[in-house]
């Protein structure tokens, strides 16, 4: 596994998990790594420092010291604050992304989830023909445009499913 640190061409910063770096640049290629933040699809690699452990004890267990006591009198050292820069994608870096991340949480905890099958739900609740509920799912940009002309209101959600982050 290998980490990228990566930004799109919007300019938002954020970190991803891949099997290989051949497997980043065949997903990257395809357009099927998309942007943490906006949903781009022009996703690049971004500079970023390398995470090095040098020595046998990079590689197994063997070697490592043992842990010491602190002599009584050393002063307990000061905690060391988490990184909040952007690209930390356990936590959002700005004011926009927390209001995204809040108002994600609210749609996913009010609402069901019901993915590629929006479209039909969507149609059979304003049909009378399923029971009224709130969802969220995914939809190709036409069919959308239908349920709207339909006169079904929906809503684009400016964020991807959490089902579908890289």
């Amino acid at each position: 596994m290998i980490q990228y640190s990566l930004k799109c061409a919007d300019g938002h910063a954020f970190d991803s998990w891949f099997q290989s770096a051949a497997a980043f640049d065949k997903l990257a290629a395809a357009g099927m790594v998309s942007c943490a933040v906006c949903g781009g699809s022009k996703v690049a690699k971004a500079i970023m420092a390398p995470r090095v452990r040098t020595g046998r004890t990079a590689v197994s267990g063997v070697g490592e010291p043992e842990p010491q006591a602190a002599p009584a009198a050393a002063p307990a050292p000061a905690p060391v604050p988490a990184p909040s820069g952007p690209g930390m994608l356990s936590r959002p870096s700005g004011e926009v992304e927390k209001a995204l991340a809040e108002l994600r949480k609210k749609v996913e905890e009010n609402s069901d989830y019901v993915g590629g099958n929006f479209v039909r739900e969507a149609r059979a609740m304003h049909l009378g023909e399923a029971p009224e509920r709130a969802i969220h799912g995914e939809a190709r940009l036409e069919d959308a445009r239908e349920l709207i002309e339909e006169g079904v209101p929906v809503m684009p959600l400016p964020f991807r499913p959490g089902r579908k982050s890289n």
